[in-house]
């Protein structure tokens, strides 16, 4: 599979590492910074390599968007065509100062960001994992009982895709429905942060949800 990744922060750049890592091509993109997107696909490996948004959109099967909230609508000129594909987005929509979301649960971040890229597939996913705790699952993958990541979206094809790379990720993928239900996901992304960068336990956080038969 080719992914495009719009990000090169710690999200953008952890987990296009770990895509290339499972065997994806990789098309790294949208730095100030061009020697920043080559030390990240150098990294990453052979199967990783650093463009610009239109180079990496360009042929992509996925696209996986990780800029801060005030950059989308930038991304998104730079970026071009996106009729057709998945759009995978960790991005949530916080504040300049990162103080607050400016979506509520009248609507959320995701719902927002399908309206400004109406003929892309949204999907949003791991924004509820902390980067510090990424490359940790990725090298646990093999494991019996993996971590939980939840993800939703409208189109079942885009969700198919996106359920692969959630697994590709070391994680166990939780569908919980339509692109509405990120109205209660983006909230508990920033409760998991609080527990992740406010607790003791320190960052590397991850969850995992089980059911009870009663008794």
């Amino acid at each position: 599979m080719r992914i495009a990744i719009l990000g090169s922060g710690l999200m953008g750049g952890k987990l296009g590492t770990i895509f290339a890592r499972a065997g994806h091509a990789v098309v790294f993109s949208y730095s100030h910074d061009r020697k920043k997107l080559e030390r990240l696909a150098k990294k990453a490996g052979p199967k990783a390599q650093a463009g610009t948004p239109p180079e990496a959109v360009r042929g992509a099967d996925a696209v996986f968007l990780a800029v801060h909230w005030s950059r989308v609508d930038d991304i998104l000129d730079q970026a071009g065509a996106l009729s057709g594909k998945l759009l995978l987005s960790c991005t949530l929509p916080m504040s300049k100062d990162d103080s607050h979301l400016v979506a509520g649960l009248n609507g959320s971040g995701a719902e927002i960001l399908a309206a400004k890229a109406p003929r892309a597939h949204v999907v949003s996913a791991f924004s509820t994992a902390p980067s510090e705790v990424l490359f940790a699952v990725f090298k646990a993958r093999k494991n019996k009982t993996r971590p939980d990541l939840v993800f939703c979206g409208d189109n079942k094809k885009a969700k198919k895709t996106a359920a692969r790379l959630i697994r590709d990720a070391g994680f166990h993928p939780v569908d919980v429905g339509d692109l509405s239900l990120a109205r209660y996901i983006e909230p508990f992304s920033l409760l998991a942060a609080e527990i992740a960068y406010e607790g003791r336990g320190g960052p590397q956080l991850t969850y995992r949800f089980e059911r009870r038969k009663g008794v």
